[in-house]
């Protein structure tokens, strides 16, 4: 009966939450789901110099925030915790002493000049560049010469040099790395710590996972682990390797590029279920052409066959085209819950908000949707109604404010506008329509200033009710004050 499929993402808590472990993360949790198996989240954190409670806190909550919940794990608890790697010393020490004690593992005592020098001699010698062995074999006089000497030793792992250390990827398909360029590399540091190869290995197998979905860059680590893993007899999980995320330059992904950890997407914004779409489709191909999916069928369509090898571009304008497609589905209140930190943030309000204030801010920034593809852009599409117009200087606006029927048009329909009882789209539309009879301006002659006068632009969203948000005395003042760009007012 084969196994009950178990995956885990394995972070390490050294800096902001990047967008490349997002997606990685994302894959293991689809695949989980797709296979009715478990994903499970641990924190790798032997990096004593980097890691931090802050950056491990950042990982937990933007995964939660993504809606990636882990069935096992840190702060969930399981059978095979404790689920940080610092709290697990024990476990990776006896398994350290297991193969010292059964002659596969050996102390090193070599300092990082002699290493370096037989690095130098290898090359020198048109070899590939390996430990040459030197302690392996190290008499009881010889240990304590180097101990008398303060030497703190290594431990090294015995490693095959002949055969191949092959696995079948399920991105790349067979993979294959000659077991003599390898060498016998460090699984335990001066420290004590464990390096990252060994502690992976044996929390991988110890936890049960049953296939390592994980990036392209750690291809390399592979060939190390499956030498750790014939060491120690476990069973080899299957491993894929997704392609690097690169910027619209086709280089790695890094601050240049714009905001690369998910706490800069969510702060500037964006839905947590637009990212999780969005992230789904870098690497991966669904069949057909659909690109808006739910998280259940991401979830029925998600496999490992359609994950490409190619390295993923990670499209901004993608992005906000479907981030666009899942704004345009909350409702005005949800619209404003998103939008008003922003809003409040520019200084265009501050609470508390009365209830008033608050329905027409949410009139606001409705009016505004169809030009919002993430809700840092709420200031800049709202301060119409809260910002003074700067003074007009475009030529092309002065020219159709200076048309000979512009003055006309602005001064009628400010007066009708003071007179009108009911101020409403609808009322305000019926007195511009009659007005352009009664004067016949018509067309952009018309609507064209007014918009001018109103917003310094000639293009927007729809104008009355605009106005009507705007307020009576606003729109009015507005009107009038314009006049001053016109030629005959």
């Amino acid at each position: 009966m084969e196994k009950k499929v178990k995956v885990r993402f394995a972070p390490s808590p050294t800096g902001p939450f990047h967008i490349g472990g997002a997606r990685s993360a994302l894959f293991n949790w689809l695949y989980a789901h797709h296979m009715n198996g478990t994903f499970l989240v641990r924190i790798e954190d032997t990096d004593l110099k980097r890691s931090t409670k802050e950056s491990e806190e950042n990982i937990k909550d933007s995964l939660k925030w993504l809606g990636l919940n882990w069935d096992e794990g840190i702060d969930v608890g399981g059978d095979n915790g404790p689920y940080r790697q610092t709290e697990r010393l024990d476990i990776y020490n006896a398994e350290v002493k297991k193969l010292i004690d059964e002659g596969k593992a050996y102390y090193c005592y070599c300092t990082e000049e002699e290493l370096e020098e037989s690095r130098k001699e290898q090359i020198a010698a048109g070899k590939t560049p390996v430990y040459d062995g030197h302690c392996e074999h190290l008499t009881q006089e010889q240990i304590d010469q180097y101990k008398a000497e303060g030497r703190k030793p290594v431990v090294r792992l015995k490693v095959r040099k002949d055969g191949v250390f092959a696995f079948d990827d399920m991105v790349r398909g067979h993979v294959e790395f000659q077991a003599s360029g390898i060498g016998d590399f460090i699984i335990v540091k001066s420290d004590g710590i464990p390096v990252y190869n060994f502690a992976v290995v044996i929390d991988d197998a110890k936890m049960g996972i049953t296939h390592v979905i994980r990036a392209e860059e750690h291809l390399s680590n592979t060939p190390r682990q499956l030498a750790i893993y014939e060491a120690l007899g476990y069973e080899v999980p299957k491993f894929g390797h997704i392609s690097l995320i690169l910027g619209a330059d086709h280089k790695k992904m890094s601050k240049r590029h714009g905001a690369t950890s998910v706490t800069e997407y969510r702060n500037m914004g964006y839905l947590p279920q637009a990212m999780f779409n969005y992230l789904a489709l870098l690497g991966w191909a669904p069949q057909g052409e659909q690109e808006i999916f739910s998280v259940d069928e991401l979830v029925k369509q998600f496999s490992m066959n359609r994950v490409s090898s190619n390295d993923a571009v990670f499209d901004i304008e993608k992005l906000n085209w479907i981030n666009f497609q899942y704004m345009k589905q909350l409702t005005p209140d949800q619209l404003l819950e998103l939008t008003l930190p922003f809003i409040e943030k520019a200084g265009y309000v501050q609470e508390p908000i009365d209830a008033d204030k608050k329905e027409w801010l949410k009139a606001v920034v409705w009016y505004v949707r169809d030009h919002l593809y993430y809700g840092a852009q709420a200031p800049e599409n709202v301060k119409v109604f809260f910002e003074d117009l700067p003074a007009l200087q475009d030529p092309e606006l002065l020219a159709v404010m200076k048309a000979e029927t512009s003055a006309l048009i602005i001064k009628s329909f400010a007066e009708e506008l003071k007179k009108l009882e009911s101020f409403d789209a609808d009322s305000i539309k019926s007195c511009l329509t009659r007005l352009m009879k009664e004067t016949k301006v018509k067309g952009k002659a018309a609507f064209e200033p007014v918009r001018i006068a109103l917003t310094g632009v000639t293009h927007g969203p729809g104008l009355y009710d605009m106005i009507a948000l705007f307020g009576k005395e606003k729109a009015v003042k507005l009107l009038e004050d314009a006049l001053a760009y016109c030629s005959d007012n």
